[in-house]
């Protein structure tokens, strides 16, 4: 399961959906989430149970979502956790750290609603190193377009090409790809790496092209970026030809 940010559910719609039991453990869970984030900004520095090694009640939450409101809402479920507790960015790296793959891409999915600047990067760039497209996908959210520089931001774009996850995962991809001409030339050797070798060139490649290309190359017939698998076009002939 691919889950991007704009598939998390409300706190509304967690509700109409979970049974008794399951809205009363998430409402003590959300509470506890409170408490825990009212205590942490009524101290001057965090309370011990911040600390690298600790985990405050919340977060033993967290890891337990999916078994209290089902696997389908876990990922909802935990990020509300993650906002309700104003989740710094040590409790982030441990339940990250810690966490299954669900759990991490529960964190992934919810660095864009905290505020963390860019200190969060190494979540990211981590899975991004990963072979598990679920965390790829999850990595390339909205966050990872407002903080990624343009060599890491153009990485995370082939490594969605490289393990199939569609890119109708990265956020902000129009904007960000837009006139990029170093995008442009890594996905033209992109393709023809894949057209050498006899593999077809991935469409989604040819979709993240046609934004790169957009005000940087020429465009072929009807105004349309030039197919990058296309062969070129044969020398006009001349007259002595």
């Amino acid at each position: 399961m691919l889950t991007s940010p704009n598939s998390l559910k409300s706190r509304k719609e967690l509700d109409a959906e979970l049974g008794g039991a399951a809205r009363a453990w998430l409402d003590e869970a959300l509470a506890e989430a409170a408490h825990d984030a009212a205590r942490t900004a009524a101290a001057a520095t965090p309370h011990p149970e911040a600390g690298p090694y600790a985990s405050p009640p919340w977060e033993l939450r967290f890891a337990a979502a999916g078994r209290h409101c089902g696997q389908e809402n876990a990922d909802s479920v935990r990020s509300l956790l993650l906002v309700e507790a104003r989740a710094s960015l040590p409790s982030l790296t441990r339940l990250y750290e810690q966490g299954a793959a669900a759990e991490r891409r529960a964190v992934l999915l919810t660095l864009h609603l905290l505020d963390l600047g860019d200190t969060a990067l190494p979540l990211v760039e981590d899975a991004l190193r990963a072979n598990d497209t679920r965390l790829v996908a999850a990595a390339v959210g909205p966050y990872a377009a407002e903080h990624l520089d343009a060599h890491a931001w153009r990485h995370a774009v082939l490594k969605c090409l490289f393990t199939e996850v569609p890119v109708t995962a990265v956020a902000r991809l129009d904007d960000r790809a837009r006139g990029d001409a170093e995008l442009a030339r890594m996905l033209d050797d992109f393709a023809a790496e894949r057209t050498a070798a006899g593999r077809p060139v991935p469409e989604d490649l040819r979709t993240v092209l046609g934004h790169a290309r957009a005000l940087t190359a020429p465009t072929g017939e009807g105004g349309h970026p030039a197919d990058p698998t296309a062969a070129p076009a044969a020398p006009a002939p001349t007259e002595e030809s």
